[in-house]
């Protein structure tokens, strides 16, 4: 008999660790954020008191909580998808403990408890883009683009360099810190290049910064996959909302090129960089992090 897990019939409060509750040697204070297959926590170190970031993985359409805080898959049929996720998510948090820089998240511990995976990560003070946008918190100036995506490009570069694509670089992945440094968050789509080694449930797809080439099984990506990503987190700044998407684009391009729709208000050369980074075919988007840089600085 296949038991069947109806979300109806369960506490609300149950999605979230509580505050107070402990985890190995770790305290919870409350949820920082929550998507499909994990959340965030601002935590506390138990010897210390120095506060951490700690992701939990639960994919809500295949499993649930217990009222003792274990995570079970929602039926068997989930079971075995749930496992191979829970895999995944350890195989992140390795590659992130690997790859220090300044500007991506710091993976400092990463456990297995309540039948689930943590990842633990230094807590960073700053605004997520998106809200930053959203909230016209900050002026979009040149010289916020210049900083806040010459800092990201620094962290981008890191990764490439280590053979390894982001994949889902987008506002609300990128952490906007004091002095307008960027810290890129979110590896759960993070994969190996040219030979990918680490295989996801699905692809990780955001409308409007996704490329082309991320939409279709078995495609090639490279470096240039992210740097579509960039220009289009580029693009959402000069204008506060998401790019048209590059598949609706694909079939029939109404973008105004961005030398085009804000020529009064930025200087030409920062425009071409962002009209090139989101070139749909990914052969005539920078090849590397450096072109782009390069184009950013001298046009």
């Amino acid at each position: 008999m296949t038991e069947y897990y109806d979300p109806e019939t369960y506490p609300k409060e149950w999605n979230y660790l509580q505050s107070g509750t402990i985890i190995d040697q770790y305290m919870i204070e409350r949820e920082l954020a929550h998507g499909g297959f994990s959340s965030v926590y601002l935590g506390r170190q138990l010897h210390d008191q120095f506060q951490v970031a700690i992701k939990e993985y639960l994919p809500r359409k295949l499993a649930h909580r217990t009222w003792n805080n274990i995570v079970v898959a929602n039926n068997e049929d989930s079971q075995a998808l749930f496992r191979h996720g829970r895999a995944l998510f350890f195989e992140e948090a390795k590659v992130l403990a690997t790859l220090k820089h300044p500007n991506i998240v710091e993976v400092i511990n990463f456990f297995g408890a309540n039948s689930t995976a943590y990842m633990v990560m230094t807590y960073d003070y700053g605004i997520t883009l998106d809200k930053v946008l959203s909230k016209k918190l900050l002026p979009v100036t040149e010289a916020f683009m210049l900083t806040l995506f010459g800092s990201l490009l620094a962290g981008v570069g890191h990764i490439h360099d280590h053979h390894y694509l982001h994949l889902d670089i987008k506002p609300a992945n990128i952490l906007v810190r004091p002095g307008n440094d960027a810290l890129l968050l979110d590896f759960g789509a993070i994969q190996s290049y040219p030979n990918p080694k680490l295989s996801r449930q699905g692809k990780v797809l955001t409308k409007g910064f996704s490329p082309v080439e991320q939409h279709i099984m078995n495609s090639h990506l490279n470096p240039a996959t992210d740097i579509y990503a960039i220009g289009a987190s580029m693009r959402a700044c000069l204008e506060c909302k998401s790019p048209i998407p590059s598949t609706q684009r694909f079939k029939h391009d109404t973008l105004t090129p961005a030398v085009k729709a804000f020529k009064r208000k930025y200087p030409e050369a920062l425009l071409k960089a962002v009209d090139w980074a989101m070139q749909l075919q990914p052969e005539n988007r920078p090849q590397s992090v450096a072109e782009l840089q390069q184009a950013l600085l001298n046009g």
